[in-house]
């Protein structure tokens, strides 16, 4: 299995077959959301999806990106994760502690 990144998405193939992948758009200059997460369903259960995300979070972090985390996936794991939420945009980063 082999982690592999091009621009707008982070992937993960077996075999040479692609089974699983999280993508991400340019918001702004410094900004990008995670649009969409998903793992075959024969690979399901194996925290590839976590893979995913932390290959996006780390690379965020080096490139000094900030998120907005649209897919429910992204959403989930910042609401668990207090640690890395400094990566989330500062509106989100206020929605997620119910301020306004």
């Amino acid at each position: 299995m082999e982690l592999n990144h091009e621009d707008g998405r982070f992937y993960l193939e077996d075999n040479g077959k692609t089974i699983g992948e999280l993508t991400y758009s340019k918001v702004e200059d410094n900004i990008i959301s995670l649009d969409y997460t998903y793992v075959d369903e024969a690979y399901r259960g194996q925290g590839l999806a976590g893979k995913l995300f932390n290959a996006v979070v780390d690379f965020s972090d080096l490139k000094g990106l900030k998120i907005v985390p649209v897919c429910e996936y992204a959403k989930a794991a910042f609401e668990n994760r207090p640690e890395i939420r400094f990566l989330l945009t500062e509106n989100y980063q206020k929605l997620l502690k119910g301020e306004k």
